[in-house]
């Protein structure tokens, strides 16, 4: 990989109108071998980046001991090093990144896909199309960065965070190059496009699902406008938008869109580019028609949710503008899977029946809880979920007045409770179940709160466990903890009602 001095950086930051201040006492031809912000990755030859209210002069202090030439920062440090000062470090970033590893985005297919509701689903559903085709003509599987994992050739891991900073962002993007991989998919989070993460990015395909309040807090999007024209960004850095004629406010949605070089619709409408019809639950498939201008054609998903059709509809349109033939097509969707998203287990007297989903927000509630309603009529419903510490304060509300609705029972459990009690978080959602009239218990332990709710069911139940899915971390103060996924949880509390009824 190609690499600069400390002094072409210096002159990036001049060319980009954020250079305020800097002297790099002699070190103008040393060669920068690494990036980072984190003092722990510092090497010899580190451009060292000073970011992030939590930042301490001693992480600075530490890099200088490891061997970093100089530091780029927005704040001057009483520190005898190399300093280049630039008006704002998260703009700078990007610059950064891209110079670093040498521009990498413009060597990928890139497929953006933002959104309240459905973004890794299809992300998977896309990446399974791709995937297939790839696979025909003998060529590397495609790359994920999402909310549930990250593959980039070189790197599989489990996610913490949906859109990496920008370092790590561009990291995969050249791990994905040096395995010969060519496309690419990723969710872009509304904090990624209000940060500038994804600056100097520029997507081949930028997809739209979906909008609904969400992620409203202090420490996030003061308010919906916010998140709102935080999520449209996206198309400023698009070729081909693809958009959800079936959103809410999608009149301003699509006025957005126009930012990109062309708009493709998508949706249940007959008007749509790629419109979707006789939808329809057979069997275990979810059975739809695709319309467009170059096929005509039915397909089926083995994933269950009625509301997949939507992310599948993205999925299709996606493939139509990558031009992806219609067989990989069907074959991607047959099989696709998001670990995590709407994973379903039974008892062995089908009177019980697990879902592990995901869902924690409203619209992502809204639909997994209708549609539960429309697949299984004559089943109860046990709803077990939380809300993170000190974030999306909203959802408190929107969660526990859409659970209380349509289930029978409501189980509060911890989700991510950071540095906010537990227990004061699930007091502020139960007033919004009670309010609902439904019954609820609040028991911290997931695993314990999920084998209560199905070993006492008296009649046939869905139990809808949400928020966590395959994940198996904690968060709890600022650490992640080891913890069983709702999928192991499950799966454990399944056996025990079996081999108590089948005894």
């Amino acid at each position: 990989m190609k690499t600069y001095t400390l002094e072409t950086y210096k002159n990036l930051m001049k060319d980009v109108s954020l250079l305020t201040d800097c002297d790099l006492k002699q070190a103008e031809k040393e060669e920068i071998t690494n990036l980072t912000y984190d003092s722990n990755e510092v090497t010899p030859g580190t451009l060292f980046i000073c970011k992030g209210v939590t930042f301490k002069e001693e992480y600075l202090k530490a890099a200088l001991s490891k061997g970093a030439v100089c530091y780029i920062s927005a704040v001057k440090y009483d520190v005898d090093a190399p300093f280049i000062l630039v008006s704002d470090i998260r703009k700078a970033m990007p610059y950064l990144a891209e110079m670093y590893f040498n521009a990498p985005a413009d060597k990928l297919k890139l497929t953006g896909i933002t959104g309240t509701k459905g973004k890794s689903t299809t992300a998977y559903y896309i990446k399974a199309i791709i995937d297939d085709y790839l696979k025909d003509i003998e060529k590397p599987e495609s790359a994920i960065i999402s909310s549930i994992d990250v593959y980039d050739g070189k790197t599989l891991k489990e996610s913490h965070i949906t859109t990496p900073e920008t370092v790590e962002l561009m990291r995969h993007f050249q791990n994905a190059i040096d395995s010969g991989i060519e496309y690419l998919e990723m969710e872009v989070s509304s904090q990624a496009l209000k940060y500038d993460r994804v600056n100097q990015v520029q997507f081949d395909v930028g997809i739209f699902m979906n909008i609904s309040e969400d992620h409203i807090s202090a420490i996030e999007h003061p308010t919906f406008e916010d998140y709102f024209e935080s999520k449209l960004r996206i198309f400023a850095q698009t070729d081909n938008a693809i958009i959800n004629m079936d959103s809410d406010h999608y009149d301003r949605i699509l006025h957005a869109s126009k930012a990109a070089k062309r708009v493709i619709t998508f949706g249940t409408k007959p008007e749509a580019d790629v419109y979707g019809s006789h939808i329809r639950k057979v069997g275990n498939e979810i059975r739809f028609r695709v319309h467009t201008d170059k096929f005509d054609q039915d397909f089926a998903l083995t994933m269950p949710g009625l509301f997949n059709v939507e992310n599948a509809l993205a999925a299709v349109a996606c493939a139509y503008v990558y031009d992806i033939p219609v067989c990989y097509i069907e074959s991607g969707l047959r099989r696709a899977r998001s670990k995590g998203r709407m994973e379903c287990y039974m008892s062995k007297d089908n009177r019980m029946i697990a879902v592990v989903d995901y869902a924690h927000n409203k619209l992502s509630f809204e639909k997994l809880f209708g549609s539960t309603r429309e697949e299984y009529p004559d089943y109860d419903i046990v709803s077990i979920f939380g809300c993170p510490g000190k974030k999306a304060q909203l959802r408190r509300q929107h969660l526990g007045t859409i659970a209380g609705m349509y289930a029978d029972k409501v189980y509060l459990v911890a989700e991510d409770p950071g540095e906010e009690p537990y227990i004061d978080i699930s007091k502020d959602i139960a007033q919004y179940v009670e309010a609902q009239n439904c019954p609820y218990e609040m028991i911290e332990d997931r695993g314990t709160a999920i084998e209560k709710a199905i070993l006492s069911a008296e009649n046939k139940t869905v139990f809808l466990i949400t928020g966590k899915g395959e994940e198996t971390r904690q968060k709890y103060g600022r650490e992640y903890l080891d913890y069983p996924s709702d999928v192991e949880l499950t799966l454990r509390a399944l056996q025990i009602y079996d081999q108590i009824h089948t005894s």
